[in-house]
């Protein structure tokens, strides 16, 4: 009876151990699967920049593709300038000069327009050359005896072999007829003529007036004031004169005759020479 009791005890013992087991643990719950690949290249490449790090940029490629994988660093990466413009369109450091060779008039030719070699018919002004002109137009020039050109030196050529030769002489009315044929007076002052130039007979009147004290080119036969005055008229034509056709070579008509020399490839003489008057169609 003992032994029973024993026995059923054990079973009993072993029917209690086994209800009260390990308990089998709750399934994992599922992850989220990474969204498909085809929508991680639809979106691109992801920038980001951090702050405080000024131009610094981080670019962002999905694992696996592409070169690399992962996060890629590119440090410094040059930021676009934009340059500041002038008013006339051309950027600053360009050069100050272009801006106002962009505002600068532009001077029309008869060669230009016509597509073909200049010509300009001799013509004949009135003039009040008896009179020598206001000392505020054309200031009178003095004698320097052996004075040089300035600048004439450096102008290469036969046609201006007479403005490096040129130096100032002095000489009394009878030396002048003496010596020289054609002589004439414009403006106050004595011309002579010599071998297609009019030069100032200096000394051929004690108080004679000249405005310019160097060769005038005869053009066409025409005294020094017509040739003055035709030049003046022609260049007031193109827009480089802009004073009165008064026949005088003055500071305003030599400044006149610079500028265009300057824009026709000449030597910068300030006077009427050959190559000036070749230029506007005049020879």
């Amino acid at each position: 009876m003992k032994n029973f009791l024993t026995l059923i005890s054990c079973v009993g013992l072993a029917t209690l151990a086994y209800g009260q087991g390990p308990q089998a643990s709750p399934a994992p719950k599922k992850k989220s699967s990474p969204p498909p690949q085809a929508a991680q290249h639809a979106q691109g490449p992801k920038t980001y920049t951090p702050a405080g790090h000024g131009p610094q940029h981080y670019t962002t490629t999905p694992s696996g593709h592409g070169p690399g994988s992962g996060r890629t660093m590119m440090q410094n990466k040059p930021t676009t300038r934009t340059t500041s413009r002038t008013s006339s369109g051309l950027p600053f450091g360009r050069g100050k000069q272009n801006a106002v060779s962009a505002q600068k008039p532009t001077r029309t030719t008869a060669a230009t327009a016509t597509g073909g070699a200049r010509s300009f018919s001799p013509r004949h002004f009135n003039l009040p050359s008896k009179s020598k002109p206001a000392a505020a137009v054309a200031p009178a020039v003095t004698f320097r005896q052996g004075a040089r050109i300035q600048g004439s030196q450096h102008w290469a050529g036969s046609s201006y072999t007479v403005f490096r030769n040129y130096s100032p002489v002095w000489h009394d009315r009878f030396w002048w007829h003496n010596h020289f044929n054609n002589i004439v007076f414009v403006f106050g002052g004595w011309y002579y003529w010599n071998a297609g130039y009019w030069y100032p007979a200096w000394g051929y009147a004690p108080n004679a007036y000249y405005a310019y004290d160097g060769p005038i080119y005869a053009y066409n036969d025409l005294p020094p004031d017509q040739v003055i005055a035709n030049v003046q008229a022609s260049l007031q034509e193109q827009g480089y004169y802009h004073g009165e056709v008064d026949g005088v070579l003055g500071p305003l008509t030599r400044a006149a005759i610079a500028d265009y020399q300057r824009d026709h490839g000449l030597y910068i003489t300030s006077a009427i020479d050959e190559p000036t008057l070749a230029a506007l169609g005049m020879v």
